[in-house]
C-alpha cells in the first residue's frame, strides 16, 4: 500500500478536495484511490495541528473517506477505515458530525464492498472500546447483522465477542438480522409516513371505545421514570425530529380489561399530545398494531432521521428502536433480545392519532400506547416532526 501523494497530471487533481464534486471525487476514488487517500493524509495532518481551517479539513477528509468506502475495491475499503479510524481527528469535530462520519463510512462500505475485503480489518482484537477504530467496526458488524452477513466468519465473531467482553453497546444485539426485524430499511410504494387519523384507520383496524375504557382511564396514576422515558423517545431524538416526543408510563389499580384498552382510556390520560381540540379537528382513533410494526417505526425514525434531522446509520438505528422497545415494556438491558421478542407476544399493542395542536400533521406523527400483561400497566410514546416552525410542544 503506497502511502506516497501521487503527482497530479490533469486539471482535475490540481483542484483542492473540498471544491470538487461528488461525481469528480467518485471518479478518483475509482481510478486512483492512492492519490485519493494521500489528499486525506495531508489534510488529516491538517486538521491534527490545529491550524486555521482545521475542522474543514477534517470534514474534507471525512467525504474522501466516504466516497472510498463507497467504491468497491479492497484498496479503497482499507484506505477508508484507515482515514476515519486512525487518521483522522475526530476531535477537531464537535460528537455529533464524528459519530455521524463513523457511522456513514460503516454502512456505505457494508453496501459498497466484499465480505472479503472488509474481512482484514478485523484480524487485531481490541483491548477497550474508547477508539475509533473499535468504534467503526463495531458499526460494520452491525451493519452487516443487518443484511444477515458475516455470521460464522471466524474472525468477525472472535470480535464481536470481544467487544460483549468489552461491554460495548451495539454488541447486546443479536449477531443476525430476527424475524421481527423484517422490514427494517424495506421501503413499499404507497407506505409513506401517517400523518391524519384518516390514513391510521385505513391501514390498521380500528379498536371500538368503550365507556368502560373512559372509567379505567381516569383511575390510572402517572408513574414518572426519567431515564425510561429517555430510552422510549431516543428513537425520536437521536433522529432530530423537530419536537420534544412524549413518553409517559401509567399504573392501574386493577386489570385492564383488553375491550377496554382503547382511545376512550387512552383520552383520559393526562397526555400533552391530546390536550386541546387543536387547529385541525377530526376523530381522534386507536388501531390495533404489533410489535414488529412498532419496532419498523422506532427504527426508522433514526435511520431516517427527521425532516431536519440525521439519520445515525442501521446500527444504532437498530440499537436505539430495541433499547425503546425494552423501554416500552418495562424491561431491563439484561433480558435477552430473543426473550424481549417473546414477550413482546404477551402485550397489546395501539398505534393511535387525534387532530390536536400537538401532532402537526405534515411530515410524521407517531404514537403507541402498550399495555402489560398483567393489564395493570401501560405506557406510552408520541412522536412529532414538522418543517414548519410552530410553537405548542410543551
Amino acid at each position: 500500500m503506497s502511502h506516497n501523494p501521487v503527482t497530479p497530471s490533469d486539471d482535475l487533481s490540481d483542484r483542492p478536495p473540498w471544491e470538487r464534486s461528488a461525481s469528480e471525487s467518485q471518479h478518483l476514488a475509482e481510478q486512483r484511490p492512492e492519490e485519493r487517500y494521500a489528499a486525506a493524509e495531508q489534510l488529516c495532518r491538517r486538521a491534527s495541528a490545529e491550524e486555521p481551517g482545521g475542522a474543514s479539513a477534517a470534514r474534507a477528509a471525512g467525504r474522501i473517506a466516504e466516497t472510498l468506502a463507497d467504491t468497491r475495491s479492497r484498496d479503497c475499503a482499507t484506505f477508508a477505515v484507515d482515514i476515519v479510524g486512525r487518521l483522522l481527528p475526530l476531535e477537531a469535530m464537535d460528537r455529533v458530525e464524528a459519530d455521524r462520519l463513523l457511522r456513514s463510512v460503516a454502512a456505505k462500505l457494508v453496501k459498497a464492498q466484499q465480505l472479503r475485503d472488509l474481512e482484514p480489518v478485523f484480524g487485531e482484537l481490541p483491548d477497550g472500546i474508547r477508539s475509533p477504530a473499535v468504534e467503526l467496526r463495531a458499526c460494520l458488524l452491525g451493519e452487516l447483522a443487518l443484511i444477515g452477513s458475516g455470521a460464522g466468519r471466524r474472525t468477525l465473531d472472535a470480535y464481536a465477542e470481544r467487544l460483549r467482553e468489552l461491554g460495548h453497546p451495539l454488541a447486546r444485539l443479536p449477531g443476525t438480522r430476527l424475524d421481527i426485524e423484517h422490514r427494517f430499511t424495506v421501503r413499499v410504494r404507497g407506505l409513506g409516513p401517517i400523518k391524519t387519523p384518516k390514513q391510521l384507520q385505513s391501514r390498521f383496524p380500528e379498536v371500538p371505545s368503550t365507556d368502560s375504557g373512559a372509567v379505567a382511564g381516569r383511575r390510572a396514576s402517572d408513574t414518572p421514570d426519567d431515564e425510561r422515558a429517555k430510552a422510549a423517545a431516543r428513537p425520536f431524538t437521536a433522529g432530530g425530529w423537530a419536537c420534544e416526543p412524549e413518553a409517559r408510563f401509567f399504573t392501574l389499580p386493577s386489570p385492564l380489561s383488553t375491550d377496554d384498552f382503547g382511545m376512550s382510556f387512552i383520552k383520559e390520560l393526562p397526555l400533552r399530545c391530546l390536550a386541546g381540540e387543536g387547529r385541525c379537528r377530526g376523530s381522534a382513533l386507536a388501531c390495533a398494531t404489533t410489535p414488529d410494526e412498532v419496532l419498523n417505526e422506532l427504527f426508522s425514525a433514526s435511520y431516517s432521521g427527521g425532516v431536519n434531522g440525521q439519520g445515525q446509520g442501521g446500527a444504532y438505528a437498530r440499537l436505539y428502536a430495541g433499547d425503546s422497545l425494552y423501554a416500552l415494556m418495562g424491561l431491563p438491558a439484561a433480558v435477552p433480545f430473543l426473550e424481549a421478542v417473546r414477550q413482546a407476544a404477551d402485550h397489546r399493542w395501539l398505534r393511535f392519532m387525534a387532530s390536536t395542536d400537538w401532532f402537526h400533521h405534515d411530515t410524521s406523527d407517531a404514537a403507541f400506547a402498550v399495555l402489560d400483561p398483567t393489564h395493570t400497566r401501560v405506557a406510552v410514546l408520541a412522536a412529532t416532526d414538522t418543517d414548519v416552525d410552530r410553537d405548542g410542544h410543551g
